[in-house]
């Protein structure tokens, strides 16, 4: 279970969304994790990204890409 979002959670988000072409400004990544880990767009565009706090944290991340890309895709 993780307990905090550290630097090392933040710097392997940043590796998925940069490809992206999401710059690191437009994304809020809450410190406190919860479950189920989420990603939505805020009201002031920004994406949240609410990591996954009680299951595999790597195959979360590792499914993170897919996630932000179907997010983004049903708001155009």
């Amino acid at each position: 279970m993780l307990k905090a979002v550290t630097l090392k959670e933040i710097e392997r988000i940043f590796e998925i969304i940069e490809p992206l072409g999401i710059s690191r400004e437009a994304v809020v990544i809450p410190l406190r994790p919860q479950h189920p880990g989420r990603v939505r767009i805020l009201p002031n565009g920004k994406l949240e990204i609410v990591v996954e706090r009680d299951d595999d944290l790597d195959q979360w991340i590792a499914g993170l890409s897919d996630r932000i890309a179907a997010l983004l895709n049903r708001s155009d």
